[in-house]
């Protein structure tokens, strides 16, 4: 089904249903109090600033509450090789400046997935599309668990399209992958921002614990000419709906030298950055495969990082409602590890509550 302007603008008016403060899943355990942790790092110089400044006039208001601050955390060496063994007292969280107490954790995050698997099918990417393919559906088969996750698929050139809706059905999303040719522009904002619209009011689960993981996956080289969104408004609208977003880059600007060494990215070019940006700012990771074939190694490496990751909540020190946004800064005590998250969250009254703010 196409995914219409006026839809992608109307979705952002729904509240996301995992935002309320929510009791953990049973297996998780209250943490004890937290120690006095050090400031936080400063930001490196170079990184994009705040996301959601623009003030565009169809802006989301997907609420995001301040009574439970959810996070889904990586923690991997310099060599990438996921580090899983860390338990609560290894973490310090820090919120503008100030140290928060970590209400729960869980060292292996089970929660369900939603997936929304963004493929670009402009004419730029036509030469890989197949293997596109070919590693998209070897990716869902692989990380897919039935009666437990759903994924969706849009496509986007000119515009973002819903090829196939939330489902768990594996034939149903092969078939729709298969199906897809190349042909036009790239509108790859108006499909992060449509992509997270829709994550954040993804079908929960039943039962006491209604939590999920809102995860975005995007192929593409990053070059957007066609979208009516900002950069900062897709960003935002990704950090609102609570959405990791993973990209995998099909720019093929390496440099191989005969020395026998791997090859390696010389440059990013303007599209790379962006889809840096998009993983930075949402928690997520960039991947830049050298040949077409190792786009199943990114594929692989997302699913793994899925299954190796931590749970943790906390409730901020400032309760007020004011509508910013706020920075968070997870660290651990362990050196020479790599700690990545979103990096922040909006501080939105929930829906209802008046006195919000006073």
């Amino acid at each position: 089904m196409k995914f219409p302007r006026t839809l992608i603008a109307a979705c952002a008016f729904f509240a996301i249903s995992s935002a309320g403060a929510q009791a953990p899943p049973a297996h998780e355990q209250p943490a004890p109090t937290q120690s006095q942790p050090s400031q936080p790092a400063p930001p490196d110089a170079g990184a994009p600033s705040t996301p959601g400044q623009s003030q565009a006039p169809n802006q989301p208001t997907i609420k995001v509450t301040t009574g439970l601050v959810h996070l889904v955390v990586t923690v991997a060496d310099k060599k990438h090789n996921f580090i899983t063994d860390l338990s609560r007292e290894n973490f310090k969280v820090i919120e503008n400046g100030s140290p928060q107490d970590i209400r729960f954790f869980g060292s292996e995050t089970d929660l369900p997935l939603r997936i929304g698997l963004l493929l670009d099918t402009s004419n730029s990417i036509r030469p890989r599309l197949e293997f596109e393919k070919d590693a998209a559906i070897d990716f869902l088969n692989r990380v897919i668990r039935r009666n437990k996750d759903q994924a969706f698929l849009m496509t986007f050139d000119n515009e973002p399209e819903v090829i196939q809706d939330y489902t768990e059905d594996l034939a149903r999303l092969t078939a729709a992958i298969r199906d897809q040719r190349a042909g036009g522009g790239t509108a790859l904002n108006d499909a992060i921002f449509a992509a997270s619209a829709k994550l954040s009011h993804a079908p929960l689960p039943a039962g006491p614990d209604p939590e999920v993981r809102r995860v975005i996956v995007v192929i593409s080289d990053g070059n957007d000419n066609l979208s009516d969104h900002a950069v900062s408004d897709a960003l935002e609208t990704a950090i609102r709906a609570e959405t990791c977003v993973y990209t995998i880059s099909t720019n093929t600007d390496w440099l191989s030298l005969d020395t026998g060494s791997a090859p390696k990215k010389y440059a990013k070019d303007d599209g790379d950055r962006i889809l840096q940006q998009f993983a930075d700012e949402s928690g997520g990771r960039a991947f830049f495969p050298y040949r077409a074939d190792d786009l199943a190694e990114s594929f692989t490496d997302i699913g793994t990082e899925l299954r190796s990751q931590y749970f943790i909540a906390y409730s901020p020190s400032n309760s007020t409602a004011d509508g910013h946004f706020r920075k968070i800064d997870v660290q651990t005590d362990r050196k020479g590890l790599v700690v990545r998250t979103r990096k922040g969250y909006y501080a939105v009254p929930a829906a209802g509550d008046a006195s919000a703010g006073k």
